[in-house]
């Protein structure tokens, strides 16, 4: 993984968001849900995007809010010191829908409906590994080679090409190139957490 090593610097990057949200009166339930409504407009953008390609670009642009946002709600938690079960579960919940609503839209444009289920399992496996490990009284795993974090910047990058180049490769535009990236590293990256796990439950 290689975003997520960014994560006190981005979290220091937020803290003029997270103080505007504060003064402004925003919860960090709110601001979760802000962040599931941009997914679902990137979703619906990429799905459109079939038909006109600019819409990737707006997608792009909704896939970086989400990500902002995402940061923003735990920041918020903490600076309102209200973070709590709940709060995370919410967080969690809505990450995994919005991960959902994302690759469907992009398959979806594309017409790749089998890329589309193999990439959204690789990254729901993906999720699942990092925070199972919690239920067998590990601490939760964020190794591998791709986090949620390289996902939204990886689809933010590649969408926002799409948006200006129509080029295709073995019958594959470059969204299509981008779910099978998600279904082949997402499910290796699910394999890794799941060793990581296992080493550590077997105490090596």
């Amino acid at each position: 993984m290689t975003l997520d090593s960014f994560r006190p610097l981005a979290d220091r990057l937020m803290e003029p968001l997270i103080a505007g949200a504060k003064r402004v009166g925003l919860t960090p339930d709110s601001v979760s849900i802000l962040a599931i409504v941009a997914a679902i407009g990137a979703g619906v953008s990429f799905y459109g995007a079939g038909e006109l390609r600019l819409l990737y670009l707006v997608g792009a642009v909704l896939v970086f809010l989400n990500g902002v946002l995402d940061l923003v709600d735990g920041g918020l938690a903490r600076e309102l010191g209200t973070e709590s079960a709940a709060g995370d579960l919410l967080d969690h919940v809505l990450d995994r829908y919005a991960d959902l609503i994302l690759i469907t839209g992009l398959a979806a444009g594309v017409g790749q409906y089998a890329l589309g289920l193999a990439a959204v399992t690789g990254v729901l496996m993906t999720s699942y590994l990092g925070t199972q490990a919690q239920a067998v009284d590990l601490d939760r795993v964020y190794g591998g080679l791709l986090g949620r974090a390289d996902r939204l910047a990886l689809m933010g990058v590649v969408t926002t090409i799409a948006a200006f180049v129509d080029v295709t490769a073995v019958e594959l535009t470059v969204v299509g190139w981008l779910l099978v990236v998600f279904a082949v590293v997402g499910h290796i990256t699910a394999l890794q957490r799941f060793y990581y796990a296992m080493r550590a439950l077997s105490g090596e």
